[in-house]
């Protein structure tokens, strides 16, 4: 992956991008395949997604790999999910490795087969010392799901008298969310052309700019992720007040 210099980013790049990736199945619809043939594909543009956001300078990219809605489907297509992701870090981990990618899981653990848990261990273990970008994989993943678990650990620090009631704010309630220590997102983009944000980063993404495209995940590049970013541009961010100024 080649990495800009710091002079090289353009000083409005989104720091942090979060990706819907939707159309999998519609793409392998239209080809008259599998399913699970265009969730294969969908691990190639991710491929070609994470080296285009590192050339592009953005150093914080988050992407929604399995949702917790997604146990609804069929366990052929779950277990096809699965072995994405073996494969995934089977053949792209040494490579994120080398190139300072530090890989972040966020999502509840609980349900998870043993091998996949150690999969995703393995990943952020082996990247953990890596600060040149972050990819971070939703896996697992709902944004109410994430918020109830934040707000019982807070419950039962309370219970516990490590935590006072007049002490839980914004900043603190955040703290116990699975994206504690990262930036939330400036950009959040859907493919497929569906209009909604389907239970993703439902705290982090309050002011993040939405921009959704036509494009099939598996279609998506660099090119695709260029006129995202120059969609974004061309908003005023105004986080609630009068003056496009960061809050």
């Amino acid at each position: 992956m080649a990495q800009p210099s710091p002079t090289a980013v353009p000083a409005d790049t989104p720091r942090h991008i979060a990706i819907i990736m939707d159309g999998n199945g519609r793409w392998a619809k239209q080809r008259h395949r599998p399913r699970t043939f265009g969730h294969s594909e969908g691990v190639e543009a991710l491929r070609r997604t994470v080296e285009a956001a590192g050339e592009l300078g953005v150093r914080y990219l988050t992407v929604f790999g399995f949702s917790t809605e997604n146990w609804r489907r069929p366990m052929e297509e779950i277990n096809a999910l699965f072995d994405l992701l073996r494969l995934y870090v089977a053949r792209d981990l040494d490579r994120l490795v080398k190139e300072g990618v530090r890989v972040h899981v966020i999502g509840s653990r609980e349900g998870l087969q043993a091998d996949i848990a150690r999969i995703i261990e393995e990943a952020e273990a082996k990247t953990r010392h890596n600060d040149a970008q972050h990819l971070i994989i939703a896996f697992n993943y709902g944004g109410q799901d994430e918020i109830a678990r934040a707000a019982r650990r807070i419950a039962e620090d309370v219970s516990a008298g490590k935590l006072a009631p007049q002490d839980v704010s914004v900043d603190r309630f955040e703290s116990y969310l699975d994206t504690a220590g990262l930036p939330a997102p400036d950009l959040l983009i859907r493919t497929s052309g569906e209009l909604r944000l389907s239970n993703f980063m439902l705290w982090q993404a309050a002011y993040a700019e939405l921009v959704f495209v036509d494009v099939l995940w598996p279609d998506f590049d660099k090119a695709a992720l260029q006129a995202a970013i120059g969609a974004y541009h061309r908003r005023e961010r105004r986080f609630g007040g009068s003056d496009a100024e960061q809050p």
